[in-house]
């Protein structure tokens, strides 16, 4: 039996709850609690040292619990999206706030590495899929013209978050200890998480209907047909490959320039830290304006929605492969901080073309998927990939040959940039923002 998903009619909003000054709001909370994941989660690095010498702690074990958080938050981002699809974005993104938000304070209570361990498990839990609701929610509030720009402005608030939660970390441990310093990053997101579903109004879930013989329409939407609407769009498949691809570089820049900037660049831990900082910042940077750009460029021409994310892939590669070929120097060094500009800035532009293609229904789900995409393709990958390449041929090589992996996201935005416009039809009234909650 030939079945297909059509939209369900959704009711308009009051003007006063679609102003300008409501969809700032909503996404000033969002942002906010963002920042606060990834202080969460980033936070653990900067006590390393205080936790090793109290708990007389190997590196392996350090290690799993920077790990632990990625692996939960991996297994769990679309069972749980899935979940927030059906029960509602703010109820779900209220409740996971308060999880890793009171996770965190409880690290700091922790009495052994074990219960550190189990706290940290349950940091990732709260984190599972507060990324892929509240791109959701946000894709819901503001209008498609301007979804690329918000959803980058969205992201880069990981990459913020990740180098706050270093720089706080570090500076309250050093002043207060290491447990305070998990209380400084905890406590700040409950606040948020307590204010955000008095601010915040959900909209209503579209169900996935489907059409069969005789026009008949039905309401089921189990876990295939949600796979089914997740996948069925040949741009939307290419995106997620081009989008994990293309986030090996900010994560080979994260986790292996300090080393970089030590070895070739003779600077001494705290320097390399203020300059990876200072990287991370500009790929934040770029992923903000990076969207903006796409949705004036594609404004007339909707092809480019897809066209420009991989004119940013290509421009990465080439300025970071010609960054690390260049002998160390000033010269090298701009060119790095140049291309950790475009690294990141496909952001938005992959969440927008996920979302412009996909049924509304599952659209948290969607961007769960390219969460668990960017995660196994190149968060993960890339780092490994460098330090596998460093064994054999040395980290600066390692550094030069590993940027090819944009090279390669490039083409796959291309490959969806031919689909894109025939997918993004399917789906008319996609942007809606008028749903009611």
């Amino acid at each position: 039996m030939n079945q297909t998903l059509t939209a369900v009619a959704v009711p308009t909003l009051p003007p006063a709850r679609t102003s300008r000054v409501y969809a700032w709001a909503v996404f000033a909370l969002t942002f906010g609690l963002m920042l606060s994941d990834y202080l969460s989660r980033q936070v653990i690095g900067a006590v390393f040292p205080s936790i090793k010498a109290e708990w007389a702690l190997s590196d392996s074990q350090l290690g799993m619990l920077v790990s632990v958080v990625s692996f939960v938050v991996g297994l769990l981002s679309v069972p749980i999206s899935l979940v927030a699809d059906r029960w509602g974005r703010v109820k779900s993104i209220t409740l996971m706030a308060f999880m890793w938000c009171l996770a965190t304070v409880v690290c700091g209570l922790a009495q052994n590495y074990a219960q550190l361990l189990g706290s940290r498990m349950f940091v990732g839990l709260g984190e599972a899929a507060y990324g892929a609701a509240g791109a959701a929610l946000l894709a819901h509030v503001f209008p498609a013209r301007q979804r690329a720009a918000v959803l980058g402005a969205f992201l880069s608030a990981s990459l913020f978050g990740s180098v706050l939660g270093v720089v706080i970390g570090g500076a309250v441990a050093a002043q207060y200890g290491w447990r305070m310093a998990f209380f400084a990053v905890g406590a700040p997101g409950l606040l948020l998480a307590l204010v955000y579903p008095f601010v915040v109004r959900d909209y209503k879930t579209v169900p996935l209907a489907t059409e069969g013989e005789g026009g008949a329409a039905s309401k089921r939407s189990g876990i295939g047909q949600v796979a089914r609407a997740v996948f069925a769009a040949r741009s939307g498949n290419y995106t997620f490959l081009a989008s994990g691809l293309q986030m090996a570089m900010p994560a080979m820049l994260i986790a292996w320039l300090p080393t970089y900037l030590g070895r070739y660049h003779h600077m001494d831990v705290k320097q390399g830290a203020l300059m990876t900082g200072a990287a991370v910042m500009a790929s934040g940077i770029g992923m903000i304006f990076g969207g903006g750009l796409a949705d004036r460029l594609s404004a007339s021409r909707p092809r480019r929605r897809a066209l420009v994310p991989a004119a940013y892939s290509v421009l990465s590669a080439l300025i970071l492969i010609t960054a690390f070929a260049l002998p160390p120097g000033p010269l090298g060094l701009g060119l790095i901080f140049l291309g950790a500009l475009f690294a990141a800035a496909h952001g938005g532009c992959s969440g927008a073309i996920v979302c412009d293609v996909t049924h509304p229904g599952v659209r948290a789900t969607v961007t769960a998927t390219m969460a668990l995409a960017n995660n196994l393709i190149g968060l993960a990958p890339g780092p490994l990939l460098v330090g596998l390449l460093s064994d054999l041929f040395g980290l600066k090589l390692a550094l030069t040959l590993t940027p090819v992996m944009a090279l390669a996201a490039a083409v796959c935005f291309v490959l969806a940039s031919r689909s894109y416009e025939s997918d993004a039809a399917r789906h008319p009234a996609k942007g809606a923002q008028g749903a009611s909650a």
